[in-house]
């Protein structure tokens, strides 16, 4: 059975996006992303998917959710219709991360045994929001506080969570 995580940015006020794009840049996330996510399926929303600069995110397997599939085969990425068609293409990976958008969170969330989350310590304009996190279930395992700096604008938290 696959390892299933969400993995998110989620700003003090639970902002993760504005007009497709992550309301704040902060290199270190994105590397740290890269470093959790590459060798292992990620699946995403057909929204999220359209917002990377440089299509599928290289060295991973590529899933993205959509209701409207694409006529032929692709090379790059697969798609599937629903969260379990997802997940069945999954079956023989270790770690599956689910990286976007706010519905495939909500969707998911239920369903995840870990979150690995980037607070970005500010409040943001957004459009979107990641759910509630109902800290009851959840037991923070890692906690890595960093501080502002000349690349990083805002102070940020690397958190991951198990479920209870």
């Amino acid at each position: 059975m696959s390892k299933i995580s969400i993995i998110a940015a989620v700003a003090d006020n639970y902002a993760i996006g504005k007009a497709n794009n992550l309301p704040w840049y902060l290199p270190a996330d994105l590397k740290h992303f890269k470093n959790l996510t590459t060798g292992h399926a990620v699946v995403m929303g057909k929204r999220t998917f359209e917002s990377l600069p440089n299509g599928p995110l290289p060295n991973r397997k590529n899933i993205v959710l959509t209701s409207i599939m694409s006529e032929g085969v692709n090379e790059k990425y697969f798609e599937a219709d629903s969260l379990e068609d997802a997940l069945f293409l999954c079956e023989h990976e270790e770690e599956i991360f689910i990286i976007g958008g706010a519905t495939v969170y909500k969707q998911c969330i239920d369903k995840v045994g870990y979150l690995y989350i980037t607070w970005v310590h500010n409040d943001f304009t957004a459009d979107t929001f990641f759910p509630a996190i109902d800290f009851n279930e959840w037991m923070e395992v890692k906690h890595e506080d960093h501080k502002a700096d000349e690349n990083n604008l805002f102070p940020y938290t690397f958190s991951e969570y198990k479920r209870k």
